[in-house]
């Protein structure tokens, strides 16, 4: 295939070098970095410009006749975006023993899973002490929320993932929606509450359609746009209903955007920041975005919206002003920054961030990606983040969830999956595990959201197509899929 370097002014995701100006804490520090094509890999420029390139060639030197230094990783999950995380590191050079816990059957096929409980962190330590773990990376946002990072990186064990206080960005909304205010970042505007009966006056006053998220982290299933008041009443008698209500919990009530929405993704350490990659997700559970919200039906990257002028825009707007935030709150910020945008003809707003890789995006980021993902996850953690973009393929990839019977409610467990072999025996296709489990080698569903069928193509309807064909091999009646994911991509393609 023919590839273009991220970096180039030929790719759509070339875009500047962004950085929050702690010191001055006002200010932002714009400056463009030559392109990859000027820059060649491995060249004097390129070792003096990038921390990681100079310590790599100093190890070269001092190891020329050495093996080459492996690092044993721990990623932590059960979903389909950590198979797809292990599936991008058990490809590095660099890449010792890979665990996943507690993992699933597509994580064993890349690495060894172990069944650790994520919400047991004295554990989780006591592993990496035995394996002498060199990494952690974590998946999920709860271990996040609830500060696994901090005692990993107390403990002496590097983390890529931001502590406790920065992961509050994810955890509460109402402090999401607060920190946009306070420093500038553009987003819809908003009232917190915590009494329903002051949520349904507010609501009435300025009528429907309306958004209503739970403040809390939801699994992707605590927004409800509502199109009716009485919608919305209904989302708020039940995010806040007397049981929660005593146990403190809180609501926001935030205009409807209308436009394009956006999943961006920034590698992040302190000040420094450099575009990752981004996608389009689809959250409602029905063709045409009908039905309730899910945790995401599929996804496509790039979106072609997504132009290097949008892409430098929201470095400037949103993610840069986001770190100095976190600086200035004594939050510094460490992994991956997820912003999920609407972009309209105004530019974009935020509706919500993540402080971890999207699920079902990163299924569809990662197989883009053409650089080695390890050294961006290690530098991320370790502080030595610099300035050169990653690299990804110019195809297009596009992924197809496929859920079990009942969800986004209570799925239907334990109906049997075939034809996965099939389907990856298509070209450009990779079928990662979300809920499953196996069984003397069978696979059954174990959760709602079950594979993701992802392919490579070169554009998006090409991608769209192959990962479609791929779905129509996986022998599952009890699962279901929505059959329209990229439309907004192929459609901006035909124009």
């Amino acid at each position: 295939m023919s590839l273009v370097p991220a970096g180039s002014r030929d790719s759509p995701e070339f875009t500047p070098e962004w950085k929050a100006d702690a010191g001055r804490g006002k200010t932002l520090l714009l400056r463009h970095i030559e392109s990859w094509e000027s820059i060649p890999l491995g060249s004097a420029v390129y070792r003096q410009r990038c921390p990681l390139a100079r310590a790599q060639t100093e190890r070269t030197k001092a190891e020329k006749n050495e093996a080459r230094p492996t690092m044993n990783v721990l990623i932590l999950g059960s979903g389909a975006r950590e198979h797809a995380l292990a599936w991008a590191c058990a490809k590095s050079p660099l890449i010792g023993n890979l665990f996943v816990a507690p993992g699933n059957p597509g994580c064993a096929s890349v690495a060894q899973t172990v069944p650790l409980s994520l919400a047991d962190n004295a554990k989780v330590i006591a592993f990496c002490r035995a394996e002498s773990i060199d990494l952690v990376v974590v998946g999920p946002e709860g271990p996040l929320v609830s500060g696994l990072a901090d005692d990993l990186v107390a403990a002496g064990v590097s983390c890529f993932g931001p502590t406790r206080e920065a992961a509050k960005l994810e955890g509460s909304k109402g402090y999401a929606k607060d920190f946009c205010r306070e420093f500038g970042i553009p987003t819809g505007a908003y009232r917190r509450f915590q009494e329903p009966s002051e949520a349904k006056a507010h609501i009435r006053l300025l009528g429907a359609p309306i958004v209503v998220k739970a403040d809390g982290l939801a699994a992707g299933k605590g927004v409800v746009v509502a199109k009716t008041l009485e919608e919305a009443e209904v989302a708020v008698d039940t995010f806040l209903s007397a049981a929660l209500v005593s146990a403190g919990a809180a609501i926001v009530v935030e205009e409807f955007l209308e436009g394009e929405e956006i999943s961006f993704f920034a590698l992040c350490y302190g000040a420094t920041a450099i575009p990752f990659a981004s996608a389009q997700d689809h959250k409602r559970v029905g063709d045409g975005d009908t039905g309730p919200n899910t945790g995401g039906m599929g996804a496509y990257s790039p979106p072609p919206v997504m132009t290097a002028e949008l892409t430098q825009c929201v470095m400037r707007e949103v993610i840069a002003p986001t770190l100095r935030g976190m600086i200035e709150r004594g939050s510094p910020f460490r992994g991956v920054l997820f912003a999920g945008l609407m972009v309209d003809v105004h530019g974009p707003k935020v509706i919500e961030f993540n402080v971890r890789f999207g699920d079902p995006e990163a299924e569809v980021v990662l197989p883009r990606l053409k650089d080695d993902l390890l050294p961006l996850l290690v530098a991320c953690a370790n502080g030595t983040l610099c300035s050169d973009a990653p690299r990804f393929y110019p195809d297009a990839a596009l992924a197809v969830v496929m859920a079990a019977r009942g969800y986004p409610g209570e799925p239907v467990r334990g109906s049997r999956i075939n034809g996965i072999e099939d389907a990856e025996a298509a070209p450009g296709v990779v079928v990662f595990h979300g809920g499953t489990r196996e069984v003397n080698g069978a696979i059954f569903a174990d959760g709602g959201r079950v594979l993701a069928i992802t392919a490579l193509g070169s554009n998006v309807a090409e991608a769209q197509r192959r990962a479609y064909g791929a779905v129509d091999h996986i022998k599952w009646p009890e699962g279901f899929c929505r059959r329209d994911i990229g439309w907004r991509g192929v459609a901006r393609e035909s124009e």
